[in-house]
């Protein structure tokens, strides 16, 4: 046909005749590698915010050192203590990730609104939970470490 008359005609400029879907998947593939690569990037920004966030933690209950020492004079005992600062921070890191899930999917909403569009539902969930995990373990590291040193010293020092 068509085609192959053009092929022949412009082979000294070397025509090549490929089909409209065969190009847009090769623009796809690139995109996608883009895309995926960008998604491993920001993954790891955020496993590496949840290291910053286990430095803040520390922070936190090393300031909070006299308050703890306070409430164990009182009577509380230091399971108490460890299961009272791990649900406050992890009450801390969901409201986190939710808002974070939030202005997300807001970011994202024109692209996905665009028919034959999907979301990589089941990389963002380990993305998600990989953050939520450490996140977890950079609390429970926090009070394990703030509750082991002596706590009625911080007290003598108010």
């Amino acid at each position: 046909g068509v085609a192959e008359k053009l092929v022949k005609a412009m082979q000294d400029n070397g025509l090549e005749i490929t089909p409209a879907t065969e190009r847009l998947a090769a623009y796809n593939a690139v995109q996608n590698t883009y895309l995926g690569t960008f998604q491993m990037l920001g993954g790891l920004g955020l496993l590496l915010g949840s290291f910053g966030l286990g430095i803040i933690l520390l922070r936190n209950i090393f300031e909070r050192r006299s308050e703890l020492a306070l409430l164990l004079a009182l009577g509380f005992r230091k399971p108490a203590l460890r299961w009272m600062i791990l649900s406050e921070h992890a009450t801390l890191l969901v409201i986190g990730l939710f808002v974070g899930i939030i202005a997300a999917i807001i970011a994202v909403l024109p692209a996905l609104i665009v028919p034959g569009r999907s979301l990589p539902l089941g990389a963002l969930a380990i993305t998600l939970g990989a953050v939520f995990l450490c996140g977890l373990i950079w609390t429970f590291v926090a009070a394990w470490m703030a509750l082991r040193a002596p706590l009625l010293a911080a007290l003598r020092n108010e």
